[in-house]
């Protein structure tokens, strides 16, 4: 079944290039030919990505190589993402954080977080929710999920509480503490990326902490919404409070300079006394130096499919812009939808579907170099489009496929795909609202002086 799988993606990854270059050949001249196969490789992309079927690094990689391939853009073009300042400071503070766990700075966090909680459950799921999205705002989602997991499971065994009714929404809470800063997340990073290559002069990219103004509201939406009435919806599983085996702490005789130098990256981040990459690389040599996180951990704490992906998606960011596809898109969207709101909207919605079934860094990477030429041609600031592809790649809740933390607590919670859409979907409407009526007045359709 699976070799048939395989065989029919191939054939539909062929035909679609196939009607794209077909189409391109009988196109007006107003439509080059390296657009359409620009197009085609981008379907083929969003095919592969969705199906799963190899890799979601090695999809990401084929995308420079069919570039390349095509001569849509030069092989030094299609690979020079690697070295992009983007990539470089993820790879950075996927160290920094790492040093955190090893140190047992964030150890020491949930451990205080259940001594506070006493037992009670709502009090518990405030406080998880809090501490693992705040923790998530500047470490790794993904391993701050994993590191709260034991502490949570144990309380719940000592107070008789079901682990289902906590892990679901502290796995929601890291991926909405991971919107409020630039690191905080892959998409926040991947669309500044895109913004800084195809958005037009005098718009800048995003600061670290501008993320922080709607991503602050929808995190506290999030624990308010579970405090008050999300509770009820939480399954009632069953759960034998077996405590996840992880990594403890193995030198914290050095959480000290982990914090120090953790902080000193976030200070000099946010008010900007050196470049974002100076400082993360800094910080991630500091680690090393001081002797929080040896060279071989270092290595292994970087997440490389997060950087394949961030690095082999942003050649189709050039790609887009070079080919004319992305003016062709742009044009037809703004043929049929005029409303800068009904824009937003569209944008977001089709971003949170697609992000639910597959990654969220690999939607935004599709979505953003969309939107930027949309609102170009429609006359509008590309921000509240960017900033809404950014926030809904993350607001995700409806599949435990649709963020690495839903992941996670999918086997301790004993969740079933069914659980995550009928304690996920109120949250997804809510994330939805806000973000299409927030965004544009923090961030206006019209630029200044319009």
């Amino acid at each position: 079944m699976k070799k048939f799988i395989i065989l029919l993606s191939i054939f539909g990854a062929i035909l679609i290039i196939g009607c794209s270059l077909a189409f391109a050949a009988s196109a007006p001249a107003a439509a080059p030919m390296k657009a359409y196969i620009t197009l085609g490789i981008l379907l083929v992309a969003a095919v592969l990505f969705f199906s799963d079927i190899i890799p979601l690094p090695v999809t990401a990689m084929l995308v420079p190589v069919s570039l390349s391939m095509f001569d849509i853009i030069p092989a030094t073009a299609a690979f020079a993402n690697f070295g992009n300042k983007w990539v470089v400071i993820f790879m950075a503070m996927f160290i920094v954080g790492e040093s955190t766990f090893i140190t047992g700075f964030a150890d020491k966090i949930g451990q205080a977080t259940v001594k506070l909680s006493k037992g009670s459950e709502i009090r518990l799921l405030v406080l998880a929710m809090c501490s693992v999205g705040i923790l998530s705002a500047f470490l790794s989602n993904t391993g701050t999920t994993v590191v709260a997991i034991p502490m949570i499971m144990g309380m719940c065994a000592s107070a008789n509480i079901r682990p289902s009714k906590i892990l679901m929404p502290v796995a929601f809470a890291a991926s909405l503490g991971g919107t409020m800063t630039l690191v905080g997340t892959p998409p926040n990073g991947l669309v500044n990326s895109v913004l800084e290559k195809m958005g037009p002069a005098g718009i800048e990219p995003f600061g670290f902490f501008e993320f922080a103004k709607i991503g602050a509201i929808l995190f506290v939406v999030g624990i308010l919404y579970y405090t008050v009435i999300g509770h009820k919806f939480l399954p009632d599983n069953t759960t034998e409070c077996e405590i996840t085996e992880i990594a403890k702490p193995s030198r914290p005789e050095k959480m000290w300079w982990s914090l120090i130098i953790f902080l000193f990256v976030v200070v000099a981040m946010a008010t900007k006394i050196m470049p974002l990459v100076t400082a993360a690389m800094l910080g991630a040599c500091l680690v090393i130096i001081t002797g929080c996180i040896t060279m071989e951990e270092a290595y292994r704490s970087v997440d490389w499919t997060t950087i394949f992906l961030f690095a082999g998606m942003l050649s189709m960011s050039t790609a887009m812009k070079s080919s004319g596809a992305a003016q062709l898109i742009a044009d037809t969207v703004v043929h049929y939808v005029t409303s800068p709101y009904a824009l937003l909207a569209v944008v977001c919605a089709v971003t949170a579907l697609v992000t639910n079934f597959m990654s969220n860094t690999a939607t935004a990477a599709l979505m953003a170099p969309l939107a930027i030429p949309i609102a170009v041609n429609s006359g509008l600031s590309p921000l509240p489009l960017v900033m809404g592809i950014a926030m809904s790649a993350s607001a995700c809740f409806l599949t435990p496929v649709a963020t690495p933390p839903n992941t996670i607590v999918l086997g301790p919670g004993k969740y079933t795909f069914t659980q995550y859409l009928k304690a996920g979907w109120p949250l997804q409407v809510i994330s939805f609202v806000v973000i299409v009526a927030v965004v544009p007045l923090i961030w206006p359709f019209f630029p200044t002086g319009q």
